[in-house]
């Protein structure tokens, strides 16, 4: 089985990678150019992804659909999983332009690219819990209704329902996941989650006073990347291509993972965690907490790692890259 992966410079694509290669696969992720350093430093993290003979770095963009024709029918791709994307929601709302042509457009290029040079590979389109955005109901599963309320969230439903027309229209596998909040050691720190663990790292190792962060009592349905790759996985194995919502389906506040976070290097953390009225985000009338019973009904899917276990992973993770 060979299979392409974009966006395998970001966190969920080696977690992918590794593994589809434990199965088997030949794998190829797909890089832009000006990506080719960061795609580099998988081998800091993931050294057997990196250094696995069936794994290869190859460069393409979504934003160049000649690029992708031309990579499609030199690979001859089993499975295709789409993780590219600009993957900020706040800062989506920064650049809206270039998170349409990425997020939206680019995943209709690479559909298009599919049906005219390799159409009967599997594809997976990265999509996300934005799509509920302002939910109706709690929690929400593949039957809730969309209502997305950030550019992120909106471009991702365009990707959404292009693979569902792809689907109907053209009779290509094209799946969707609706994935929750997912967290790990390879999180940027432009997220709430590994900000947390890097400042816990940093303070321990006295090289940081303070951390800065929003609303303590905000509340999130955190996974771990690896457990929702597995589910991504299991998607494109599925008889028929369909659409899963890939959720713990329990809440957390940021208070709690700051607790436990810092309760990882037996430290005070009300001694250095400061709330910055600027971080604050509008309050949320309905929290945003999956259902994932269809997931573990039809493709046997059930989130391994716990809570507490993922926020000492990456607590630890730092306080050694730190060491």
């Amino acid at each position: 089985m060979k299979a392409l992966i974009t966006g395998i410079a970001g966190q969920d694509g080696p977690y992918l990678a590794e593994l589809l290669l434990a199965k088997g696969y030949e794998v190829h992720g797909l890089v832009r150019q000006a990506d080719l350093a960061e795609a580099s430093r998988i081998g800091d993290t993931h050294p057997d992804v990196a250094a696995h003979p069936r794994f290869r770095i190859v460069v393409g963009d979504l934003l160049d659909k000649a690029s992708l024709i031309k990579l499609l029918r030199e690979i001859g791709p089993d499975e295709v999983y789409n993780l590219a994307g600009q993957s900020n929601v706040e800062g989506s709302f920064s650049v809206p332009e270039l998170t349409a042509e990425i997020n939206g457009i680019g995943a209709l290029r690479l559909l298009e690219a599919l049906r005219e040079a390799s159409k009967e590979a599997r594809m997976y389109q990265a999509s996300s819990s934005e799509l509920f955005g302002h939910a109706v109901e709690s929690p929400q599963n593949e039957s809730t209704p969309f209502r997305p309320r950030s550019p992120y969230g909106a471009a991702k439903l365009f990707a959404y329902w292009m693979m569902v027309n792809y689907r109907q229209r053209h009779g290509m596998f094209a799946a969707n996941g609706l994935l929750f909040n997912h967290e790990s050691p390879r999180r940027s720190d432009a997220f709430v989650t590994r900000k947390i663990s890097k400042a816990v790292a940093n303070i321990a190792a006295g090289k940081q006073d303070f951390v800065e962060l929003g609303n303590l009592d905000a509340r999130r349905d955190w996974g771990y990347a690896g457990d929702h790759m597995d589910a991504v996985w299991r998607m494109l194995q599925h008889p028929e291509p369909d659409d899963f919502v890939i959720a713990t389906g329990e809440l957390h506040t940021v208070r709690e993972f700051v607790e436990l976070a810092f309760g990882c290097a037996g430290i005070d953390w009300r001694e250095h965690v400061r709330v910055n009225p600027d971080y604050v985000r509008p309050a949320e009338q309905v929290p945003l907490v999956g259902d994932a019973s269809k997931a573990l009904r039809e493709l046997g899917w059930r989130p391994k790692v716990t809570f507490k276990q993922l926020v000492t992973m990456m607590v630890e993770s730092d306080m050694a890259r730190i060491r």
